[in-house]
């Protein structure tokens, strides 16, 4: 017997010999949460360390009031280049509204029969999100109203996600708590993206691609 075998024996043993209710310990997972945001003061901290963690990462960071969205996506989308965008169901009409007007511009849907090459060839992707996490810099998407499809998300060169102040959390927990496990959950955390190991179209060469990308975020209140 080896002296690893010998000690995993003795640990046995010692639980063996503990009474039933003791053998097993409750270990409490809220260790890692913050404490409930209680005022505005708390909720503004918050958006500064997230707007902080972006802007480290590369990405561009904007702050908008409600009614400023359209034009602050119509900005960017031409800062871009952009003459396709691509807009998923739920997305607020009037988000796309000024930079549509303009003829040459081309608003596509996220349908899943749209291929893969015509997402490569989108110039950009406009979302919402479900969620953020500050102390990271991360967003997350669902594929909820005004979230598109994985690969759509990932395909595109620039991303522009429009995240509502309150859905901001201090730390990844405080997240967790409010999603849906079972839904296509994708994070980003800057303008590098991984894609996801299990889409085919995140296979090139038999390689995962990373890819390079500009990320524009736009906080809301």
């Amino acid at each position: 017997m080896t002296s690893q075998e010998e000690f995993l024996r003795r640990v046995r043993d010692a639980l063996e010999a503990l009474p039933d209710d003791e053998r097993t310990v409750p270990v409490p997972r809220n260790y890692q949460r913050n404490s409930p945001v209680t005022s505005a003061a708390d909720q503004a901290e918050i958006v500064e360390l997230f707007t902080a963690r972006l802007k480290h990462h590369g990405a561009e960071v904007h702050r908008a009031e409600p009614d400023e969205v359209p034009a602050i996506l119509d900005l960017a989308l031409r800062t871009h280049g952009a003459t396709s965008a691509l807009a998923p169901d739920g997305l607020p009409e009037d988000w796309l509204l000024f930079w549509s007007a303009d003829a040459a511009h081309r608003v596509l849907d996220d349908q899943p029969q749209r291929s893969i090459l015509d997402r490569e060839r989108t110039d950009a992707v406009v979302t919402a999100c479900a969620g953020a996490v500050a102390d990271a810099g991360t967003l997350i998407l669902d594929g909820g109203p005004g979230q598109c499809r994985r690969d759509a998300a990932v395909l595109a060169d620039c991303h522009i996600c429009v995240v509502r102040a309150e859905q901001i959390d201090y730390s990844l927990p405080q997240a967790l708590d409010k999603l849906d496990p079972r839904r296509p959950i994708t994070w980003f955390g800057g303008p590098a993206v991984m894609t996801d190991p299990e889409a085919e179209s995140a296979r090139v060469g038999g390689a995962i691609e990373e890819t390079e990308r500009r990320l524009v975020v736009v906080i809301v209140g």
